[in-house]
């Protein structure tokens, strides 16, 4: 086997960056990215064989850790029947069924029915078409920071790799598809009335993040869904929870039923109009969804005018993947991720707060991160506004360590349920030169 260097100087050789999706290339870090060869439980190991215990997940869908031993043998059993039909299989049905058994509160079905599709950009890019075919309205708003695929409407202030790489949008974009969307501050209850109030009869939808993961975690505020749905429905329009990474990662019903059950007690009766999943919902394939309610959804193809299509959408092998993901994040498994967020959590932060490093823990669920600054950012605005020189020293001296951190400072960190304590334990001991390394950061400026 060949060194880290050695692969990516090869692969820039034939890949645009090296990369195949931007935050990889360590832009924001610097340094040379681990090129990843095999990955079991709660480790990877590169290709120079060092093994690291991993907090990328995937990204977030090794929930159950990495070469679970059922998604396995369900994606080995798959594969060996056939590898892509084109055609119609009793598993996408039973992959739609388990989700609407999931995405409720009680005897309220928020997914009425499901679109499978290969990746979120698609479902996001999907749910919006739809917005438009149904209300037959233009504009879209979304959220500054937060990040909903490329498809062209969606990457004006959007966070994640845009954030990192310091883009405010992206070449190729044209200024009339930029017109259509609309980008206001989060968690601002006030801008999205104003937005309305200039532009309510031409709104097709709001899409937001249910709880904003790509500009770092920030939670949206007690009740700003709620309203925010509220506010898109009395005007006619309708709202899109992106549920990509927080689908059925942060709780069986994702951050919709978490919110529904319990975070706004009287939250029962409420819910967005769509929903879009990924990650998780394929257990490491490649897999997407939109669903929501059947009104809306009956108008895609080939009940209504809303036209989408894909040779690989419900993948049967990747359908097989999150059958099986789903089926076996039980009870157990969100307990044990919870358990395991809240370990590590506190434990960065004691070690950053013994070094004097000024920070806040961002959570939503088991999703967490950390901001250098003195308050909780609550918008894109703030997150910019934070340190985040800090982070490139700390994710150098955990990487050292043996411990993968994501490699930028605007992602979440996804923990396992197979973070045992034995994995938990290298973290903890890799923390305390972290913690210097981010205090004796200076910052470029």
């Amino acid at each position: 086997m060949g060194t880290n260097e050695h692969y990516f100087t090869r692969a820039k050789l034939s890949i645009p960056g090296g990369v195949n999706s931007p935050v990889r290339a360590y832009g924001s870090v610097g340094g040379t990215p681990r090129f990843l060869v095999s990955a079991r439980g709660a480790y990877v190991t590169d290709a120079e064989g060092r093994e690291y215990v991993d907090l990328v997940s995937s990204w977030g869908p090794a929930i159950l850790g990495h070469a679970h031993p059922s998604v396995v043998k369900a994606v080995q059993d798959a594969a060996a029947k056939g590898l892509s039909f084109g055609a119609s299989t009793p598993g996408e049905t039973e992959l739609a069924e388990l989700v609407r058994e999931r995405v409720r509160v009680g005897d309220q079905c928020a997914v009425e029915k499901l679109r499978l599709v290969s990746t979120g950009t698609e479902a996001t890019m999907t749910a919006i078409r739809l917005a438009r075919g149904a209300t037959g309205r233009d504009l879209l708003v979304k959220f500054a920071g937060h990040y909903h695929g490329h498809s062209d409407a969606l990457l004006a202030e959007a966070g994640s790799g845009l954030a990192t790489l310091a883009m405010p949008g992206s070449a190729g974009v044209t200024a009339a598809t930029a017109a259509q969307t609309l980008v206001i501050p989060y968690n601002d209850l006030a801008a999205v009335r104003a937005v309305f109030a200039e532009h309510g009869p031409n709104i097709a939808a709001v899409i937001v993040e249910a709880a904003a993961a790509n500009m770092g975690v920030v939670p949206p505020e007690r009740g700003f869904n709620r309203a925010l749905a509220a506010i898109a429905r009395e005007n006619g329009a309708l709202t899109i929870f992106d549920e990509v990474l927080t689908g059925f990662r942060v709780g069986p019903a994702g951050w919709w039923g978490l919110e529904a059950a319990r975070v706004v007690p009287d939250g029962a009766g409420w819910q967005p109009d769509l929903f879009t999943f990924g990650k998780v919902i394929g257990g490491g394939m490649p897999l997407a969804a939109l669903g929501g309610r059947a009104d809306i959804m009956d108008r895609l193809a080939p009940l209504g005018p809303v036209y989408q299509a894909g040779t690989l959408s419900g993948n049967p092998v990747a359908v097989a993947a999150g059958i099986a993901t789903l089926r076996a994040a039980d009870a157990e498994v969100y307990a044990k991720l919870d358990a395991v967020a809240d370990r590590l959590s506190a434990a960065v932060s004691a070690a950053l707060a013994a070094q004097g490093v000024e920070h806040t823990v961002q959570r939503a669920g088991n999703l967490f991160s950390f901001a250098f600054a003195a308050t909780a950012p609550r918008n894109y605005a703030d997150v910019k506004a934070q340190q985040a020189f800090r982070y490139a020293p700390f994710f150098h001296s955990m990487l050292d360590a043996g411990v993968s951190l994501p490699p930028s400072v605007f992602e979440a960190w996804f923990v396992s349920a197979a973070h045992d304590d034995a994995a938990v334990s290298r973290i903890l001991d890799a923390l305390p030169a972290a913690a210097r390394a981010a205090a004796a950061a200076v910052s470029p400026a």
